[in-house]
C-alpha cells in the first residue's frame, strides 16, 4: 500500500512539472510566431478531419527555422508523409471493410522538425486530460464534441527521433498509443520508458550493424563519423562505435552536428575530417540537412572527391539532399529501409492541385516550392508583407521577399514524375494507419460484437460501428493488447508485425549514388546494390565510385602487412601499425604475434603453419658419398688382393718371415676398416647404429692390437737379450694370437658395455633450423670416447716404434711399423678439429670419419704390405731362405791391414758397428733355446732376426 502512495505521489509531481514545461513553450512559441514572418498558409496550422474514431498525425511539412520554430521552405518528404497519411485514412474509409461503421478522422500538425515545437503542437492535438492523475477524460469543449471529432486513439509520428521521445513522453500521460514511421532511435525501444510508443521501421542498432558490416566488407579499418545531435544520431553512433570495436574497426575521428549548427560548423567538421587523409570512410550518422549541410562544406572547401561517404537512412535515397552537390556526393553509400512502392499513391500525388486539396493547408507551399512560381492568391499577401515590413530583407529572414522576377503559377500546372518520387517511408506512413485500423477492427470484433449481435437479425452481416465499449477503451490495454498483436500484408504486399517492444522487421537496402546515363538529377541517380537481413549480401563490384576512383577505394590508417609480417602496435591502438618481418623459423600465428614452428618443422610459403621437414640422411648418390665409397672400394680391392697373394704364396719364406697368422689378422682388421664406409653412409637404423659402434671399434682394436703385439714382441726381445739369454715369454705365434685376440675382446666388450647402457637407436638432430638430420642416438662425444682404447694401442704402438728405431738394418719391419703409427697420429690430430668443426654439416661429418678411417686403414697396408707384395710378385727371385740371410749389418772401420771380419777381443768396451750393445751369441744362444729355429749361428742371425722363427725346418 505505500509502494502505490509513493507512485501515485510521484506521478503527480511528474505530472505537475510537465505542464509547467509545456506552458512555458506555449508562451515561448506565442512569442517568437508573433514576431515571425510566416507564409501564406502558416506553419501553426493543422489538418482536421472528422471521424468516429481520431488518428492523430506529427510530420515535418517544414524546415527548422534559424530565429523562428518553423521555417519557409517546406519538406518535399514531409509533404509526402502527410498526404500519405490521408491517403490511408481516404482508402479504409472508403473500403469500409476493415473498419465497418467507423470512420476514421484524422487531426495532423506540423514538427517543424523541433523536438520542442512538435512537443507544444502535440499538446493541441491531445483530446484528453488527467483530471486524477489516472483516468484521462475529453477536455474538448462540448462545441467541439458535436462536431464528429471522435477519442484520440493513436498518433502516426513523428519522423525524428528526437520528435517521437518529447511526444511520446507526453503521449504515455494520457495512455495513447503512438506510431512512428521513421524515427529508429534505439532508446524507443525501452518500454520501462516509452510503454506505448511503436513503429513500422526497425531500431538503429541493426542500421548501425548494417553499417559495420557495409565498412567491413571493403576492408575498411579506419573510418571517421559523423553524428547529429540527438537521440537518432547519438544513439545510432554510439552503437556503430561499439560494433566497430569489436570487429577492429577503429575511428580516427568522431564529430557531432548541434542543432543549431550554421556554415561555420560545418566547414570546421570537414576541415578536422581532412586532417586525417587516411580515414577516408566517414560514416554519417545525420539527419537529412546535416548531411546536406557536410556535403555543401565540402564543396565550399573545393574536397569533392577525397571523402567516402556512408550513410544511414538520415541521407536514404533523397533527392533534394543532393541537389547542387552530385560531384560531392557521388560514389556515396546509403543505407534504407527496404521498402516498395505503395500502389496508387503515385496517382494520387499526381491529381492533386492546391484548388483540389483544400484541406492540406501546406499543400500550396509544397507547389510553389517544387514549380518555382507563386499562387495567385499568395501574391498579395507576400506584396503586403514586404510593405508593411521593409526592413525585413535581410539575409538572415526565413521569408524573403519575392521580387517580379518570380512567375505566378498558371492554371493547368500539374505534378510529373520529372519532379516527383515516391518517399522511401511512404510504406511505413501507410502501414502504421493500417496497424491503428487493424488493431482498431479487432477491439471492435470482441467489445463491439455482444451489443450488436443481440440487435442484428439472423442471416444479416454485423455492422458494429463505435461501440460505447469500444470509445471508452483504455489505450493502454488498447496497445498491448491488440496493437502489438496485429499481423497482416499492407497494400504492397510486405509483412507488418510488430515485436515485443514495438519494434518493426529490420530489412534494409543499400543505395549507390553514381553518375547514370540517364540519370533524371544531373546525370545521377541512386542505384540498388544490396540489402541486408540478418546478413550483408552485397557484391563490392558493383559498386561505381567516383570518376578518378574506379578500384574500391582504401582506407586504413596503415597498409596490411606482408606475408611473414605481423604488425607492432602502439598500446590501445589496433588500426595504425608498423610491420616486423617473423624468424625464418617462425609462422603468422595471430596478425599480432609471430611463433616458433618448433625443431624439426617449417613454416609454409604464406607463414600460415608449419610442416615436418624432411628426414635427412646421407643418400648414396650424394658426391659427400661417392668419394667414400670409390675410396673404400679401392681398398677393399687392394685388400682382397694381398689376402690373396699371401694365400697363394703363404709358404714362401717372406710371408712366414712377417708372421702369417697375424698378417692375416691385421689384413682382416684393414678389411673391416674399409667395409665400416658402408655402415657409416647407410640410412640410420637400429641396426646399422649397433654395427656402426661394434665395427668401427673393433676394426682399429684388430689393426693396431697386430701392430701392438708384433711391436712389443720385437722390443721384448731386443731387451730380454740386454739382460740375459733367457727366452722371453708369450713370444710364439699362438701367444700372438691370444694377446691380439684378448685385446680385441676388450674393445668388444667395452662397446657392448656401451650399447646396453646407451642402447642404440635412430634421433632427430637440428644442427640449423631448416634442418632435420636423421642420426644414430649417440653423441659425438660418447663416439669418440669408446675409441679411447684405440687411441690408447696407437699411442703405445708409437712409442714401440720409437723404441725400436735403432735395431739392425734385417729388422725393418720395425721401420715400416713406425712410419704406419706415426702418419696414423698425424691423420687422426688433424680428424679431431675436422670432425667437431663440422658437427652441424652432417654429410661432411660423416664423409670426414670415412675417409679418416679409409686412410688409416690405408697406411697400414701400403706401409706393411706393399714391400712384401712387391717382392712376392716382381721380384721372386729374392724370395729365398738364401738370400733372406744375406748379411746386411754394417762391418766396423778397419785399420790397416787388419780384417774387420771380427772385432778385437781384447777391447772389451768396443761396440759393434751398428752401436747397439747387445751381444749377438746372447741373441744366438735365446734363439738356439727357443727351439723354433735351427743352425742359428752369430754370422746368420742378423740376416733373419728381423723375420722371426721364419725357419721352422
Amino acid at each position: 500500500m505505500l509502494n502505490n502512495w509513493k507512485l501515485l505521489v510521484r506521478s503527480c509531481w511528474f505530472l505537475v512539472w510537465t505542464f509547467l514545461w509545456l506552458a512555458v513553450l506555449r508562451v515561448v512559441g506565442q512569442q517568437q510566431q508573433q514576431h515571425a514572418t510566416l507564409p501564406s498558409n502558416s506553419a501553426g496550422s493543422s489538418i482536421q478531419l472528422a471521424g468516429d474514431i481520431i488518428l492523430g498525425g506529427l510530420f515535418p511539412v517544414h524546415v527548422k527555422g534559424e530565429k523562428t520554430p518553423c521555417g519557409s521552405a517546406v519538406y518535399n518528404r514531409g509533404i509526402q508523409r502527410l498526404e500519405a497519411m490521408l491517403f490511408a485514412v481516404d482508402q479504409i474509409n472508403r473500403e469500409g471493410k476493415l473498419l465497418p461503421g467507423i470512420r476514421l478522422g484524422v487531426n495532423v500538425v506540423d514538427t517543424c522538425s523541433r523536438d520542442t515545437y512538435a512537443l507544444n503542437r502535440s499538446l493541441d492535438a491531445a483530446s484528453f486530460q488527467c483530471r486524477d492523475g489516472s483516468t484521462p477524460r475529453d477536455r474538448r469543449p462540448p462545441s467541439q464534441q458535436t462536431k464528429g471529432l471522435g477519442p484520440v486513439f493513436g498518433v502516426v509520428g513523428g519522423s525524428y527521433s528526437s520528435v517521437s521521445i518529447q511526444v511520446a513522453n507526453l503521449l504515455r500521460l494520457f495512455r495513447i498509443p503512438q506510431i512512428s514511421p521513421a524515427s529508429t532511435a534505439k532508446v524507443l525501444s525501452d518500454k520501462s520508458r516509452f510503454e506505448f510508443f511503436a513503429r513500422t521501421v526497425p531500431p538503429d542498432d541493426y542500421q548501425a550493424i548494417t553499417l559495420v558490416d557495409l565498412v567491413e566488407r571493403f576492408n575498411w579499418t579506419y573510418v571517421s563519423t559523423v553524428a547529429s545531435e540527438g537521440s537518432y544520431g547519438e544513439s545510432g553512433i554510439e552503437v556503430f562505435h561499439r560494433e566497430a570495436g569489436a570487429r577492429n574497426i577503429c575511428i580516427a575521428l568522431a564529430e557531432r552536428v548541434s542543432s543549431t549548427a550554421d556554415e561555420r560548423v560545418f566547414d570546421n567538421i570537414i576541415r578536422n575530417l581532412y586532417k586525417k587523409p587516411f580515414a577516408r570512410a566517414v560514416v554519417l550518422f545525420t539527419r537529412a540537412d546535416d548531411a546536406r549541410g557536410l556535403l555543401a562544406a565540402a564543396k565550399r572547401l573545393s574536397i569533392t572527391s577525397h571523402f567516402i561517404w556512408v550513410a544511414s537512412d538520415g541521407w536514404g535515397r533523397q533527392h533534394k539532399l543532393v541537389e547542387g552537390l552530385e560531384d560531392v556526393a557521388e560514389g556515396a553509400l546509403t543505407v534504407d529501409l527496404e521498402s516498395k512502392s505503395v500502389p496508387g499513391f503515385d496517382d494520387y500525388m499526381l491529381s492533386l492541385t492546391p484548388s483540389n486539396n483544400q484541406r492540406n493547408p501546406w499543400y500550396g507551399d509544397y507547389w510553389q516550392e517544387v514549380h518555382g512560381c507563386l499562387l495567385p492568391h499568395n501574391l498579395q499577401q507576400q506584396q503586403q508583407q514586404h510593405h508593411h515590413h521593409p526592413q525585413s530583407t535581410s539575409a538572415h529572414d526565413d521569408h524573403p521577399p519575392v521580387g517580379g522576377n518570380v512567375p505566378v503559377c498558371p492554371a493547368g500546372l500539374r505534378l510529373t514524375h520529372l519532379g516527383y518520387e515516391q518517399d522511401s517511408k511512404i510504406q511505413f506512413v501507410v502501414d502504421a494507419v493500417y496497424a491503428f485500423a487493424h488493431a482498431i477492427s479487432a477491439l471492435q470484433r470482441d467489445v463491439c460484437a455482444a451489443a450488436h449481435n443481440a440487435s442484428t437479425p439472423t442471416g444479416r452481416r454485423p455492422v458494429y460501428g463505435a461501440c460505447p465499449q469500444l470509445l471508452n477503451y483504455d489505450g493502454g490495454d488498447f496497445y498491448t493488447k491488440y496493437l502489438l498483436n496485429v499481423s497482416f500484408l499492407d497494400p504492397a504486399g510486405s509483412e507488418v508485425k510488430f515485436d515485443a517492444r514495438g519494434d518493426g522487421l529490420a530489412r534494409y537496402t543499400i543505395m549507390n549514388y553514381r553518375r547514370l546515363p540517364n540519370g533524371a538529377n544531373n546525370g545521377y541517380d541512386y542505384k540498388e546494390v544490396g540489402k541486408w537481413f540478418n546478413e550483408l549480401e552485397l557484391d563490392p563490384a558493383d559498386v561505381i565510385w567516383t570518376r578518378e576512383q574506379s578500384a574500391v577505394p582504401s582506407s586504413v590508417c596503415s597498409q596490411p602487412c606482408g606475408i611473414g609480417q605481423v604488425k607492432i602496435t602502439q598500446q590501445g591502438d589496433t588500426c595504425c601499425w608498423s610491420c616486423d618481418r617473423c624468424d625464418p623459423w617462425e609462422y603468422v600465428e595471430n596478425e599480432f604475434k609471430c611463433a616458433d614452428c618448433g625443431p624439426g618443422r617449417w613454416p609454409y610459403d604464406d607463414k600460415r603453419g608449419c610442416f615436418d621437414l624432411e628426414m635427412q640422411y646421407m643418400r648414396w648418390d650424394s658426391l659427400l658419398a661417392i668419394v667414400p665409397i670409390c675410396v673404400s672400394c679401392c681398398g677393399i680391392l687392394l685388400t682382397v688382393t694381398v689376402i690373396s697373394i699371401f694365400v697363394r704364396h703363404s709358404e714362401t719364406p717372406i710371408v712366414k718371415a712377417s708372421g702369417r697368422e697375424l698378417s692375416f689378422v691385421l689384413l682382416g682388421g684393414i678389411l673391416l676398416c674399409y667395409f665400416n664406409t658402408f655402415t657409416l653412409l647407410a640410412k640410420p637404423m637400429v641396426v646399422t647404429c649397433a654395427i656402426q659402434r661394434l665395427c668401427v671399434g673393433t676394426g682399429f682394436s684388430i689393426v693396431y692390437g697386430a701392430l701392438f703385439t708384433k711391436t712389443n714382441r720385437i722390443s721384448r726381445i731386443f731387451d730380454s737379450a740386454s739382460r740375459s739369454a733367457k727366452r722371453p715369454s708369450f713370444i710364439s705365434p699362438k701367444s700372438q694370437m691370444v694377446i691380439t685376440s684378448c685385446i680385441i675382446s676388450f674393445q668388444m666388450l667395452g662397446t657392448v658395455l656401451w650399447m646396453w647402457m646407451e642402447p642404440p637407436g635412430i634421433r632427430a638432430a637440428y644442427p640449423q633450423r631448416d634442418q632435420t638430420i636423421l642420426k644414430c642416438r649417440m653423441e659425438d662425444s660418447s663416439f669418440l670416447l669408446s675409441q679411447v682404447f684405440n687411441v690408447l694401442l696407437i699411442a703405445v704402438c708409437t712409442v714401440y716404434a720409437v723404441k725400436t728405431r735403432k735395431i739392425p738394418e734385417n729388422f725393418n719391419e720395425s721401420k715400416f711399423i713406425g712410419f704406419t703409427m706415426y702418419t696414423t697420429c698425424i691423420i687422426w690430430l688433424a680428424f679431431l678439429p675436422i670432425y667437431f668443426g663440422t658437427a652441424n654439416t652432417n654429410e661432411i661429418q660423416i664423409t670426414t670419419m670415412c675417409l679418416t678411417i679409409s686412410l688409416s686403414a690405408t697406411v697400414a697396408l701400403v706401409c706393411l704390405y706393399v714391400p712384401k707384395v712387391y717382392i712376392i710378385v716382381f721380384h721372386p727371385d729374392k724370395n729365398v731362405r738364401k738370400l733372406t740371410m744375406t748379411a746386411t749389418y754394417r762391418k766396423a772401420p778397419t785399420r790397416q791391414g787388419t780384417a774387420t771380419s771380427s772385432p778385437p777381443a781384447n777391447n772389451s768396451n768396443h761396440k759393434s758397428p751398428n752401436h747397439h750393445s747387445v751381444s749377438l751369441q746372447m741373441i744366438v744362444t735365446l734363439f738356439s733355446q727357443h727351439r723354433l729355429c735351427t743352425k742359428v749361428t752369430p754370422k746368420s742371425l742378423l740376416r733373419y732376426i728381423s723375420f722371426p722363427c721364419v725357419i721352422s725346418e
